[in-house]
């Protein structure tokens, strides 16, 4: 079972006519468990469903958290949240995962975002101007001038900070959508940077296109999706068949080395935190990449995958939610 929280909302801001922010207050017990890198997501419990909502917030601006939602046509989350929380409200809450973090700040960051694809993107771009020294360059689509969130911090802190930061807008409503050889012209100058996308789909197909055409590789370009879950995370995890047939497995997780004999028909995830590993994760449905690692030697079969592409895929790259050993020895990082 997750660890879940019970969160109160301390304030909500209107970014846009469609976008809220929720700000949650921590109790003083509630911190350690609410650690959290830029560009990680809360899974938060809306009635009887649960919807991943990335921080906005940094770390570096004390205890509370902000997420920032923008209202979808039909979706059931974004919708419940800009008509209904207020502010006194409590919410469910599990701990902050994902894995669209840089590791480190004093790189040059390359910033692509699309709509409320902002939402992690500045959480990593105030934690570099804070943290690190490199340049920080973001390119930002929106459909037009009113839908821009977070515009005015965004100017303010170019405006502060002109020698690290460049801000590029690019607007549907002046210029039409990016093609790839636009969003290849903007990021040819910063070719080298280390690269992070998060928008709607389509946004994110023809920035990734545009990046790797001008030679950007796989491990510099990073890809946060916004994926709606079909399961519960909040709900209980049915128990696992038991099988007499095994694997040899070994992990390094957070520098430890760990060996067992994995059961055939057990997923990865389950079998970890059943060994009192705590191996990240939020959705356990194969729909975000929170539990993602990789594959580095062996062979696993993903039950379900909503959220890695091919390229992932041929780096290694699985989801322990939905994985299950082929081969009679398997090794599993996470990096």
């Amino acid at each position: 079972m997750p660890e879940i929280h019970t969160l109160t909302v301390a304030e909500v801001i209107a970014e846009t006519a469609d976008a809220r922010s929720v700000v949650f207050e921590l109790k003083p017990e509630q911190a350690e468990a609410f650690r959290y890198r830029p560009g990680q997501f809360l899974t938060l419990r809306i009635g009887t469903a649960a919807r991943c909502y990335s921080l906005s917030s940094a770390p570096h601006e004390g205890t509370r958290l902000k997420v920032t939602v923008k209202r979808t046509e039909g979706g059931y989350g974004s919708n419940w949240i800009c008509d209904n929380i207020r502010s006194g409200a409590t919410v469910d809450v599990l701990p902050p995962a994902g894995i669209f973090t840089p590791a480190d700040f004093d790189e040059n960051l390359l910033l692509f975002a699309g709509g409320s694809g902002i939402t992690p993107v500045m959480s990593i771009l105030k934690t570099a101007l804070r943290q690190g020294g490199g340049r920080i360059v973001l390119i930002y689509a929106n459909r037009d001038e009113r839908s821009v969130i977070f515009r005015e911090e965004l100017a303010a802190l170019a405006k502060e900070r002109p020698e690290r930061l460049v801000v590029l807008h690019w607007l549907e409503s002046v210029q039409g959508l990016p093609s790839q050889d636009q969003l290849q012209t903007l990021a040819r100058p910063f070719t080298g940077f280390e690269a992070f996308v998060c928008g709607p789909a389509p946004f994110m197909s023809t920035t990734k296109g545009a990046l790797k055409d001008l030679g950007w590789s796989r491990k510099r370009l990073h890809l946060e999706k916004f994926v709606s879950l079909g399961g519960n995370p909040f709900a209980t995890a049915p128990p696992e068949p038991d099988c007499g047939e095994t694997t040899g497995l070994r992990v390094d997780l957070d520098g430890e080395q760990h060996e067992f004999a994995w059961p055939r028909q057990q997923k990865l995830l389950d079998f970890l935190l059943d060994k009192g590993l705590d191996a990240p994760y939020s959705c356990r449905e194969g729909q975000c990449s929170a539990c993602a690692c990789r594959i580095v030697s062996g062979e696993v079969k993903m039950l379900n995958n909503e959220i890695l592409d091919s390229d992932d895929i041929a780096e290694g790259i699985v989801l322990a939610c939905q994985s299950v050993p082929l081969t009679d020895d398997v090794s599993v990082s996470y990096e």
